[in-house]
């Protein structure tokens, strides 16, 4: 029992790979929040993201012998690369198609200069400003921004052009600095008098 409470990602990983439902209990304990989190910032529907978690824990058990150590961290990291394969595998079949948005429907997304205050603004609101991007921009976004995957990379996952990309993070970007800006005037003390 000691080795659950020392958390300790070796341990738990060999105890998943035996059948320990201890172990088992132990690594849900450990990524489950960290995947939860992965799937919510690129699929908007709670039921749908709940659903691909647990999508993600069964592959991760299922391929837990593929796990390879790498210090503090691997394993939770390791189950949150699952975790966002599992979202993008679910957002493919979604959409019968690639994750693209048709550039006409927003009109000219024209850069501002001035960024917005993130400062201003709590983790929560620019979450929820996040997962109210569509579904191709805000996909880009995640894979670019959180993810650290190169355009290329991106291009691969998802069947795209490295350009077009380019392009849906650019839109996604200008787009979400909108959002921010417009509900930070909307809830700024100066509005609200």
């Amino acid at each position: 029992m000691l080795w659950l409470a020392d958390n300790d990602e070796k341990r738990i990983a060999r105890g998943v790979a035996k059948g320990d439902k201890r172990a088992m209990r132990a690594l849900y304990a450990l990524v489950a929040g960290s995947m939860s989190s992965a799937c919510r910032r690129y699929i908007t529907q709670d039921d749908d993201a709940q659903d691909v978690v647990q999508d993600a824990f069964l592959s991760i058990i299922t391929h837990i012998g593929d796990f390879v150590y790498q210090g503090k961290g691997s394993l939770r990291a390791w189950a949150t690369r699952i975790a966002v394969n599992q979202a993008l595998n679910f957002l493919k079949r979604q959409q019968q198609q690639p994750l693209l948005l048709n550039e006409e429907l927003l009109g000219d997304l024209a850069d501002d200069d001035s960024p917005p205050d993130l400062y201003a603004m709590d983790a929560d609101r620019l979450h929820a400003l996040i997962r109210s991007l569509p579904d191709g921009y805000r996909t880009v976004f995640n894979l670019y921004a959180i993810e650290g995957k190169s355009h290329r990379e991106i291009a691969a996952l998802l069947g795209i052009k490295e350009n077009t990309s380019a392009s849906q993070y650019h839109r996604a970007k200008a787009m979400l600095a909108r959002q921010i800006k417009q509900y930070l005037s909307q809830n700024s003390p100066s509005h609200e008098a």
